[in-house]
């Protein structure tokens, strides 16, 4: 059976999406656990251990930003013929999960934490680039990659769970002041991670080479200039820049930057908020971030929803549901009462309902930019997209991350010590409350007007399918022109071109935007 007849069976969503049991879990034990870990048991200021952070993603941003196109391109060497110009990441990826561990071994020096912190996040680059470029090319049904991912939405939200649920009962079961309880979550994360990368190697398939990709292959191998590499350098960058053009990418990346940056914020601040402003163990706060369990049925019910309603409005729901508990949350920051812990919990829980659709919609909409980017370049850059949203994200986080180490010191937060001076602690507040709501609202604004849904989409792919087939241009119709133009942000004359064609054998059409960022 050709690969392109392949069926997305649930099976093979389940294989294609534990990859992000790693992808959800990892960074979220990282952004909960990892500043707190290295303040208070390290020993490390705020600004040394944010700084960790932050150089290792701003070096690994950089580096993903070469993968994506490094992919597209794997396919003309000897590795990328016999494994697959995505899947062979996966597969040397394996085995390199189990650096994650060395990220919680205690009493090391900055330079080693620093070291082994780099090395795993480029390490994850290098898998999840690739992986994430994996829906478009096993199918381009919207329902097929629907399911797919649901079904990695729903692993990254049992990865988000264990990541939360296991350092709780570690750390109650060694004590408070016991680094060993990190230790061993690290080892068993970096065994879990193993394994789930290689089993999304083993069932996941790549889409046949198309006529140009063949095309390629057949030309004769050339010599390289350094002007010429400098040139190919240039070329990249441009091709990095020109997503931007596409005006449902850039829309979509907003959204996704904004929102997930918000969640990083709360997920780095809410175990000090925990303990030093609301005066509850860590163990407690460990508790209350594994309310994520709720992602579990969440993810399947927005599943649906995304068909049904659309991406936009599950953007609305999600953000509205998470401002409301920050509301909750400031309330019995500010008015302490006899039922705190009860109403965290449900706080907590409700949070995690809202976190687990800001984090499912962004992916599910993933995989239908290449389609919109084709109608513009007539190529499939699947890897192009996933590398700038992967440099994207990873540098604003640097940054978050960074800043909030910054305002920690700036509050005269004192490393190792059980108590804090009030500035501290009204820095905690503000960062969790004035920082997570600011940019939710931000994200709010762009996705009411996202308007990529499955009807949409179905139009348009319909439209490339048409003029694939040598339809006339001037045969369009009204309503198709219209959702054309709105999800490029071209004029639809100026796209589908046939002449203006690059060396890739690309049409370059002339950007008109209309009037919309």
């Amino acid at each position: 059976m050709a690969r392109n007849n392949r069926k997305i069976t649930i099976p093979v969503g389940i294989g294609y999406g534990v990859t992000d049991i790693m992808g959800g879990g990892a960074f979220t034990v990282i952004g909960a656990w990892l500043l707190f870990f290295y303040t208070t048991f390290v020993g490390l200021s705020p600004v040394e251990a944010a700084s960790i952070v932050a150089i290792a993603r701003i070096v690994d941003a950089i580096v993903s930003l070469f993968m994506g196109s490094f992919t597209d391109h794997f396919y003309k060497n000897y590795l990328g013929k016999k494994f697959g110009r995505r899947r062979f990441f996966l597969l040397i990826g394996a085995p390199l999960m189990l650096v994650y561990a060395l990220l919680w071994v205690n009493g090391m020096n900055f330079g080693f934490y620093l070291a082994v912190y780099l090395a795993f996040e480029i390490i994850a680059a290098m898998v999840l680039i690739p992986w994430e470029t994996l829906p478009s090319e096993m199918t381009k049904d919207f329902n097929s990659r629907t399911k797919l991912s649901t079904c990695r939405m729903f692993f990254s939200a049992l990865g988000t769970f264990l990541a939360t649920f296991i350092p709780g009962l570690l750390i109650n079961y060694f004590g408070e002041q016991d680094a060993n309880a990190y230790l061993i979550n690290g080892v068993v994360f970096a065994v879990l991670f193993m394994l789930c990368v290689f089993i999304s190697w083993k069932v996941t398939w790549e889409r046949e080479l198309t006529p140009e990709m063949l095309v390629e292959l057949e030309k004769p191998g050339q010599a390289t200039t350094l002007l010429a590499k400098f040139i190919a350098l240039g070329r990249l960058f441009k091709d990095y820049g020109s997503t931007l053009k596409v005006r449902a990418f850039r829309k979509h990346l907003a959204i996704y930057l904004l929102s997930f940056t918000a969640k990083d914020i709360y997920n780095t601040v809410f175990v000090f908020f925990c303990v030093y402003c609301l005066n509850v163990s860590s163990s407690l706060a460990g508790t209350l971030l594994s309310m994520s369990i709720v992602g579990l049925p969440v993810t399947l019910l927005a599943g649906m929803a995304i068909i049904k309603y659309g991406p936009s409005r599950l953007y609305v729901f999600a953000y509205s549901l998470m401002m409301l508990c920050l509301v909750g949350l400031f309330m019995v920051y500010q008015f302490p009462g006899g039922n705190k812990v009860t109403l965290l919990v449900i706080l907590a829980a409700v949070y995690q309902v809202g976190r687990c659709v800001l984090e499912f919609t962004p992916w599910n909409v993933f995989p239908f930019i290449p389609d919109i980017d084709e109608m513009i370049t007539r190529q499939r850059r699947e890897g192009l997209f996933a590398a700038v949203m992967t440099f994207s994200r990873k540098t604003t986080v640097a940054i978050a991350t960074f800043i909030v180490g910054v305002l920690l010191q700036a509050g005269g937060f004192v490393k190792g010590s059980q108590a804090q001076p009030e500035s501290a602690v009204n820095m905690i507040a503000t960062l969790l409350f004035a920082g997570t709501a600011g940019l939710l609202i931000l994200a709010l604004w762009q996705a009411l007007t996202f308007h990529l849904n499955k009807r949409t989409h179905r139009i348009f792919v319909d439209e490339v399918e048409r003029l694939k087939a040598h339809g006339a241009k001037k045969d369009v119709d009204a309503q198709t022109r219209r959702v054309v133009e709105d999800l490029t942000g071209y004029d639809y004359d100026k796209l589908w071109c046939e002449e203006d064609v690059n060396a890739r054998g690309a049409a370059s059409p002339l950007p008109r935007f209309n009037g919309e960022a």
